[in-house]
């Protein structure tokens, strides 16, 4: 349930993902090394498939880091009104006195 001033509050998961992105990119790099000294070639190259995959996530973060907050609403934009349960499009609310999860 919204209650009106996310926008106000919200903080973005984009920093963390950011830190944990390039903490899987240094692992995984290092893996690769110590796999190709060991002479794994299997295991370098499944370190090598996941750097892969977390160099591509980092800079898909840095990205959006770096577009900033184009999609949440300024403070022109007011704020939704509550659902107040007038939306049944899902029956959750069948009734005005019923809720989910109640017995009848």
């Amino acid at each position: 349930m919204r209650t009106g001033n996310e926008p106000l509050h919200a903080r973005s998961p984009l920093r963390m993902r950011c830190g944990l992105a390039l903490w899987g990119l240094l692992w995984a790099i290092a893996g690769t090394v110590a796999f190709v000294m060991a002479g794994r070639p299997q295991w370098a190259a499944a370190c090598a498939a996941l750097a892969l995959v977390a160099a591509t996530d980092l800079a898909m973060v840095i990205r959006h880091i770096h577009q900033g907050p184009h999609y949440q609403p300024g403070r022109d934009i007011p704020p939704y009104e509550p659902d107040r349960g007038r939306n049944d499009a899902f029956g959750i609310r069948d009734d005005p006195g019923r809720r989910r999860g109640s017995r009848p």
